[in-house]
């Protein structure tokens, strides 16, 4: 589900060519419209979730844009990321990009074996098992923009040798 308002010069869809800012916003994240003060116009999103719809949703929006738009994220990390994979997919720059996060959510690990995500409150170095194969994953605190996850790797790999 989400909820869109519209800036008064936009019809009933987002008008091609759109130069402002789109504030999408996850979960229980509030209103991001309210935390820009410019006159610049407003696209303001909200999802429940970085589900493929809502992101889909959100490329769509960034695919009406132009040059010199700005997006601002706001809620649970993992949700913020994702998006912020997506922008960077349709050709925003990090510059162009502000995050909001909730750092109390889960953070998403990424399995490099099997190419699954699972989502953790472990601290960095902490073993996790994938949810997608059962390795012990060890966590990092290096994140992968492209993968929207911080990169895990095998436990114990040395041992296996």
């Amino acid at each position: 589900m989400s909820s869109v308002s519209m800036p008064h010069t936009a019809g009933n869809g987002l008008e091609p060519g759109f130069r402002g800012v789109i504030c999408a916003s996850f979960g229980a994240a509030g209103d991001t419209a309210d935390k820009q003060s410019d006159s610049q116009p407003k696209l303001n999103l909200h999802f429940e979730a970085a589900t493929p719809e809502a992101l889909s949703e959100l490329r769509s929006a960034l695919g009406s844009s132009s040059v010199g738009v700005r997006l601002l994220l706001s809620g649970p990390t993992a949700d913020i990321r994702a998006a912020a994979a997506v922008a960077a997919e349709c050709g925003l720059q990090q510059e162009e990009m502000t995050l909001l996060s909730a750092e109390s959510a889960p953070r998403v690990i990424y399995c490099p074996h099997c190419h699954s995500t699972t989502a953790t409150t472990e601290p960095a170095g902490a073993e996790v098992p994938c949810q997608g194969c059962s390795t012990d994953l060890v966590t990092t605190d290096h994140f992968s923009r492209r993968m929207g996850a911080y990169l895990g790797y095998a436990a114990r790999v040395e041992e296996a040798s």
